[in-house]
């Protein structure tokens, strides 16, 4: 009989007793192998969310950390908004021209002539701009010169993409976003920024939609799934905070994105001219400031006077108030006769900046510190900088806590066997009777430990992959990426700080559990070995 099946019998003779070492053991090795999975999904993750399709964020002056975590996770608060008229110095003249002609200062610039810009007041002068109607030009290059117009912004030449993004509501626990079409026509995500942005149901929501205006909603698939929208449905943000006031403006769910893996699952993304008109999301223009046409009024009342027209009609009649969503928040009578607000009222959290070329990026950031505006910050530094300074070593401590749970479990083995010693005694010394000499004796005994060390640690893995593959599509949905029951966990990149690199080269921790569990086995048998080959025949025999 081999020396492998002795010791399998000595196990079967203390089944119980094997049983619960065993499981002790696969207990141990199942969290060593889950915390070894949750570290390679969570770096699979960041990798993923660190390849965002822009390489720089513009926001407030403020903590760096902060506007990243805001901005491409949607945690933490805004650090707080940066003028309209910022985001405007990325863009190329002809974009930035039409939007300056929404401004006040245009407005006020046409209606009160050249007098009022040589002054350098601008206020309303019918008298001088009568005298010019002959001259049109004249004035056209008098607004562009108080506005600086006809010019290109003045990091347009740096930017490939520039983004407006602008936060403070929550659908739900969800942040709501407004942007502008390009966020999920233009950027790209992964490992390598490959994949675009799908839509599982609908479409991306347009700048001035005629059933909807600017009142069209994209949602993230967690944000649909836990919501329970879909496409025709309506919502309304709250305010600053989920338990926060409620806007009477709903928006209409257009598109649904499918699950990517990264933040934008769960956000509700709309159109920025709507997201502006919602009430207290205008900034107020400064007392004094010309508004020759009375359209500041005006933009600011949009939702009010909607809202205000539609219930007193209805009360007129006696009937309940018409043109209610299903979360009974009151609808626009006219939507045409809303119209976007000012420029001047305009403000945005942030800016996300795809640059022109690599080469350029360190330029741009350190113009854009130098000025008094905003700060730019490089987030893919800031993830990764995050990911290894608090992330990473809370991964190494999961691990080391799992290691210490595997040592007390080999210590269990340890306990078992060498308990058992004295009611084996007397089998150790008929079989040293029979033949078996003391290294016989004590191989037996090692190989008992390996093998409940071996047959805990399969258990563990088994159990371990099981519970991954279970939990696959629920993995996948949050962090995008997929795990089946035969995947091996990542190779652990501090090993190259630790110098172990060239030692057990780039495979994946799990294939070093074996020769683990045999060392850790053989450490712990050997106390009960040494027992076993010191035992005493002739006195075994006589009891």
């Amino acid at each position: 009989m081999s020396l492998w099946r002795i010791a399998w019998r000595s196990i079967e003779q203390r089944g119980i007793a094997s049983l619960l070492t065993a499981l002790s053991m696969a207990l141990g090795v199942m969290m060593v192998i889950a915390v070894l999975s949750i570290s390679g999904v969570v770096s699979e993750s960041f990798r993923s969310n660190a390849s965002l399709g822009y390489n720089m964020i513009v926001g407030a002056k403020g903590g760096k950390l902060q506007l990243t975590l805001n901005t491409v996770y949607y945690l933490s608060q805004p650090v707080e908004n940066i003028p309209y008229e910022f985001f405007l110095e990325f863009q190329p003249k002809a974009v930035r021209d039409r939007q300056l002609r929404s401004s006040l200062r245009f407005q006020a610039v046409e209606a009160g002539g050249l007098t009022s810009l040589a002054s350098g007041l601008v206020q309303p002068d019918p008298v001088a701009r009568a005298g010019f109607l002959w001259m049109p030009d004249v004035f056209e290059r008098a607004a562009q010169a108080s506005l600086e117009m006809g010019r290109d912004g003045k990091f347009s030449a740096y930017t490939g993409l520039a983004i407006p993004l602008c936060l403070g509501d929550f659908l739900g626990r969800f942040r709501m976003v407004g942007t502008t079409t390009d966020f999920l026509d233009g950027l790209t995500f992964g490992p390598e920024s490959d994949r675009k942005y799908t839509f599982r149901e609908g479409r991306n929501f347009q700048a001035d939609n005629p059933e909807h205006r600017f009142f069209e909603a994209v949602l993230g698939a967690e944000v649909a799934r836990e919501m329970k929208l879909r496409v025709g449905d309506t919502f309304s943000s709250t305010h600053g905070d989920p338990e926060g006031a409620g806007h009477g403006r709903p928006f209409t769910v257009v598109g649904i994105l499918n699950p990517s893996g990264t933040p934008n699952d769960r956000a509700a993304f709309v159109n920025m001219e709507g997201f502006y008109l919602m009430e207290d999301h205008a900034k107020p223009v400064k007392h004094g400031e010309s508004d020759p046409h009375g359209e500041n009024e005006q933009h600011a009342d949009n939702e009010q006077h909607a809202d205000n027209e539609q219930h007193a009609g209805d009360e007129q009649h006696g009937e309940e108030p018409a043109g209610h969503d299903a979360h009974g928040h009151a609808e626009p009578a006219d939507l045409k006769s809303v119209r976007p607000i000012l420029l001047e009222e305009r403000e945005v959290t942030a800016i996300l900046v795809r640059t022109s070329t690599p080469t350029v990026t360190a330029a741009l950031k350190n113009q854009i510190n130098e000025g008094p505006e905003a700060q730019a910050v490089l987030p893919v530094l800031e993830i990764y900088n995050l990911f290894e300074s608090i992330v990473r070593p809370f991964q190494m401590l999961l691990l080391a806590l799992t290691g210490l749970i595997c040592l007390v479990s080999g210590v269990s083995i340890l306990v078992s066997i060498y308990n058992s010693m004295s009611d084996r005694r007397h089998e150790i010394a008929v079989m040293r009777a029979l033949g078996a000499n003391r290294g016989t004796v004590m191989t037996i005994i090692l190989l008992e430990s390996i093998l409940l060390s071996l047959a805990g640690g399969a258990a563990g893995w088994v159990s371990a992959h099981g519970l991954n593959a279970i939990a696959s599509s629920r993995i996948e949905a949050q962090t995008g990426v997929t795990v089946h029951f035969w995947d091996l966990a990542p190779p652990i990149r501090d090993l190259d700080v630790w110098g172990l690199e060239t030692i057990i080269g780039r495979a994946s921790p799990e294939a070093l559990i074996v020769p683990a569990l045999i060392v850790l086995a053989i450490v712990v048998g050997l106390l009960p070995a040494i027992a076993a080959y010191r035992t005493d025949v002739s006195k075994s025999l006589q009891k």
